[in-house]
């Protein structure tokens, strides 16, 4: 049996208090830096926790939305977001640098991340505003998406992005979360899902259509109540199918 080595990332600093418990479970991690959610205080304390863990450190910038967790698009100027994904990169990096940390990558989190994986506008828009981070961090981006292609095309470091806790439709996006089925819960499910995109390189659909993706990331998303219930059965079951987490 072939092993296959991945990494497995969460999003955390999210206010949900459970990263002593997910952190020794994955190999790298997204830390709110303000935007939806985190403030000076957890970003400090969640990324020692990771760095302890031997977990790559990343930032999660977002709309400045803490009222919707970042998870509706937001009308906002470019010159406004610019300025907010800036101040947020700026805050994580001066916790980065005093705790001697080094920045591993960045993720956009929710609306952001759904938007620059379609907008060309708005994927440029981003670019321009972690253009200082270029040469420094990965760029954690969906496959296939608008995001990737611009940042390729501007000579940024990248790793595409799946998600194991997630539904797609037929075109890659995810099936939004107010969707019954939008987000898979059981482990066994979140399992299969995920040996199907490692082995195969493909992703079964909410409608049942087998899909390519290509991921070099695979996200569980550390806000949900199942997150540790799925992080345990995967650590257990994944060397099982000669699949190992990465550190």
């Amino acid at each position: 049996m072939n092993e296959f080595y991945i990494d497995i990332n969460c999003d955390v600093g999210e206010g949900v208090g459970n990263e002593a418990l997910l952190l020794p479970l994955i190999s790298s991690c997204n830390i709110a830096c303000g935007g939806h959610a985190g403030n000076q205080e957890s970003m400090f304390k969640i990324a020692r926790m990771a760095h302890e863990n031997g977990v790559k450190v990343g930032a999660h910038p977002s709309y400045p939305d803490r009222i919707n967790f970042g998870r509706v698009s937001l009308d906002i100027s470019e010159k406004e977001l610019i300025a907010s994904i800036r101040g947020q990169l700026a805050s994580f990096a001066r916790v980065l640098k005093n705790e001697k940390i080094e920045l591993h990558h960045i993720k956009p989190h929710g609306a952001l991340y759904n938007d620059v994986a379609k907008n060309k506008g708005l994927a440029q828009v981003l670019l321009s505003a972690i253009e200082e981070f270029k040469k420094l961090a990965i760029l954690y981006v969906p496959y296939k998406s608008v995001i990737e292609q611009e940042a390729h095309e501007k000579g940024f470091k990248l790793k595409r992005e799946a998600f194991a806790d997630r539904s797609y439709n037929d075109d890659l996006s995810l099936v939004p979360r107010k969707l019954p089925g939008s987000v898979i819960h059981e482990p066994e499910k979140v399992l299969q899902h995920l040996l199907d995109m490692v082995r195969s390189n493909k992703v079964t659909t909410l409608k049942g259509e087998k899909i390519e993706i290509l991921a070099d990331t695979y996200c569980i998303h550390g806000d949900t109540p199942f997150a540790l219930e799925i992080l345990d059965y995967l650590t257990q079951e994944l060397p099982k199918a000669g699949i190992r987490i990465k550190k």
